[in-house]
């Protein structure tokens, strides 16, 4: 009998014992590739020595001081190495313990910048459907993911939603990618004119969609112009990079891949590789000088932000990213991965689409590929392939609910990104035999 509240009670899990590289080991001693980095996380894989040593090293100088007391240097070296590469003016790093927090934190800090500036009408959030932004209340409100809000309703905030950049769904033929991306800007204004300009904080949005649709990654432009009509209106635009952000697209911060700038960034996952508890909101300039020079202080906090030894932790994996040349190995294993799952998968006749950025790629699958009808939510054909995979020695990452939050399934891929052209093989390879085995072709 175990004591641990699991998430999912009925649910029997495997003993985790052992983590190296891309492999994790269970208590029989059965291997299994991590093709998804557990939720996006381990993006080092396991057992990295640079990363243990790092943690093991800051456990013997100061593990935890309250940030009331102290800084850390090892705190300051991470928010040094993060502003130095950050887009635009995105300095001033503020450490939470994930990604909720993250978002929670970002959404408090836009509200209480427009309280200092004068405009306390402006309380509105925008997001779009079929996003996920968190758990915490204020990130599931403004989240668009359904079967995780729908218990919760009645304590949520008011959040509004626009449509989400879903190339393979809601791109018309008759439209070019420009056209699609300024559609979906001219909602965003519209839903902006519609409650008043003068009301609306923020835009907040995931610059490639993650775990609720399986890997949107927008199409060009889109992000532009959204950051467009965010200027026109003095709404602050949010990116939620806490899955798509550290490297995952082969770009640190996914937004340069753009071209963008937000005014704010939410980091974690990738950020501390699963090793440490970590996350992060970068800010701008502007939004940090208008409380420094406004009230000075700035209304939030948790106990364990700014954490000595989870700081220790990301520093040294984002060194080793680096000094590795890691992300240049995101890009190239992520051409790969395409390409392979294409050429295994593509004429399969329930894979409707594959796509991603990087080392971040989805699989989309269908009843029928002329339709892009979904298969039957009642088959829950994602937790099949959950469990067939694992019984073939590969964690990957599928759900359900892709298209509207009740139809659809999809299949997320998230690989370290010390993968290497064998692992990738060897992950297609499973994956193929899985789908083969739960939907024969």
């Amino acid at each position: 009998m175990t004591h641990v509240f699991h998430r999912t009670p009925r649910q029997t899990l495997e003993l985790a014992v052992r983590g190296e590289g891309v492999r994790l080991f269970d208590g029989q001693g059965r291997a299994y590739i991590d093709a998804s980095g557990g939720a996006a996380v381990s993006c080092l894989g396991h057992g990295h020595p640079d990363v243990i040593q790092a943690i093991k090293k800051q456990l013997d100088e100061v593990a935890y001081a309250h940030t009331s007391f102290f800084t850390t240097q090892v705190c300051e070296d991470l928010a040094d190495f993060l502003a130095a590469r950050a887009p635009g003016d995105l300095n001033r790093v503020y450490y939470v313990s994930g990604g909720s927090e993250a978002i929670e934190a970002a959404l408090k800090l836009a509200r209480q910048y427009f309280v200092e500036q004068g405009q306390p009408s402006r309380r509105h959030f925008i997001a779009r459907r079929q996003s996920y932004h968190g758990n915490t209340l204020g990130a599931l409100a403004i989240g668009g993911n359904v079967w995780r809000r729908e218990p919760f309703l009645p304590l949520l905030i008011e959040a509004h939603h626009v449509s989400p950049c879903y190339a393979y769904r809601d791109q018309r033929a008759d439209e070019t990618p420009d056209q699609y991306a300024q559609r979906l800007a001219d909602e965003l204004e519209a839903k902006i004119c519609e409650l008043g300009p003068e009301n609306v904080a923020a835009f907040v949005a995931e610059t490639v969609v993650g775990a609720t649709a399986g890997v949107l990654p927008p199409v060009g432009g889109y992000l532009k112009r959204v950051r467009d009509v965010c200027n026109k209106y003095g709404v602050l635009l949010i990116l939620d990079e806490v899955m798509a952000g550290m490297g995952r697209t082969g770009h640190l911060f996914a937004c340069a891949e753009d071209g963008i700038t937000p005014d704010i960034i939410a980091i974690a996952k990738g950020l501390g590789a699963g090793y440490q508890p970590i996350g992060a909101m970068v800010v701008s300039d502007r939004i940090y000088d208008a409380i420094l020079q406004g009230s000075g202080y700035f209304q939030h906090g948790h106990t364990y932000m700014g954490h000595a030894t989870a700081c220790a932790a990301a520093l040294a994996v984002q060194q080793v990213i680096e000094r590795d040349g890691l992300l240049q190995n995101v890009r190239a294993r992520g051409e790969q991965l395409l390409a392979a799952l294409w050429r295994q998968l593509g004429d399969h006749p329930n894979v409707g689409d594959v796509r991603g950025r990087g080392l971040f790629v989805g699989i989309e699958l269908v009843a029928d590929k002329a339709s892009k009808a979904p298969l039957d939510p009642a088959r829950r054909v994602h937790a099949s392939l959950k469990k067939q995979a694992m019984e073939n020695g590969l964690l990957m990452y599928p759900s359900g609910g892709t298209v509207d939050g009740v139809q659809g399934d999809h299949i997320l891929l998230a690989p370290p990104f010390i993968c290497t052209e064998a692992d990738i093989e060897e992950i297609v390879g499973k994956l193929a035999a899985t789908l083969q085995s739960v939907l024969p072709a």
